[in-house]
């Protein structure tokens, strides 16, 4: 695991970066979400698992603006841990709630390459789920296909290393109200 950044260290990166979508910009697409996500889970009583820690922020805007029953519960699954490169999938918690026959819909803070969503997908499915769906407050366009696209997409992403709203970079971030990203 690397070493978390400095107070000077994070704080230079927030000023060398640059800001891609601003605090109101991001709140109207989790509101736009709210709405679509209800429109089309409003009458399944769905489990809704949040992957911790960076669909923490993103969870705690949209949950309270969803106009249905919903259980809720968490999972916590990395590839990144505390770095800026992708590895290996490490499971940290998976969910206590019973996943047989349910429909479950799983909230992520980014949709990359979407590895670790379909890692999950597979894990719920595997659970005896009944059905998958995905949220994502953002997609990151990476100029290839990705082997799963979520359900309900907040805001489109350039291909660059992103933080803010609950994302981290090299474990620092997450608190701020908008997304930032590492110049080209």
């Amino acid at each position: 695991m690397t070493q978390l950044l400095s107070l000077q260290e994070a704080n230079h990166i927030l000023d060398e970066a640059e800001q891609i979508y601003a605090a109101d910009t991001v709140v109207a697409a989790v509101n736009q979400m709210a709405v679509n996500i209800t429109e089309t889970m409003s009458d399944q009583y769905p489990l809704i698992l949040c992957v911790m820690g960076g669909a923490v922020v993103f969870t705690g805007h949209l949950l309270p603006q969803l106009q249905f029953p919903l259980t809720f519960d968490y999972l916590q699954v990395t590839r990144y841990q505390n770095t800026t490169q992708g590895g290996t999938i490490n499971w940290k918690v998976f969910p206590q709630e019973n996943l047989r026959g349910r429909v479950v819909l799983v909230l992520d803070d980014i949709l990359d390459e979407g590895i670790t969503l379909v890692a999950i997908r597979e894990r719920v499915m595997n659970g005896g789920a009944k059905a998958f769906y995905s949220a994502v407050l953002a997609d990151k366009d990476i100029g290839r296909a990705k082997p799963l696209q979520a359900d309900f997409v907040g805001l489109m992403l350039p291909d660059r290393y992103v933080f803010g709203f609950g994302m981290d970079i090299k474990g620092a971030w997450r608190n701020l109200p908008a997304i930032y990203a590492i110049k080209p």
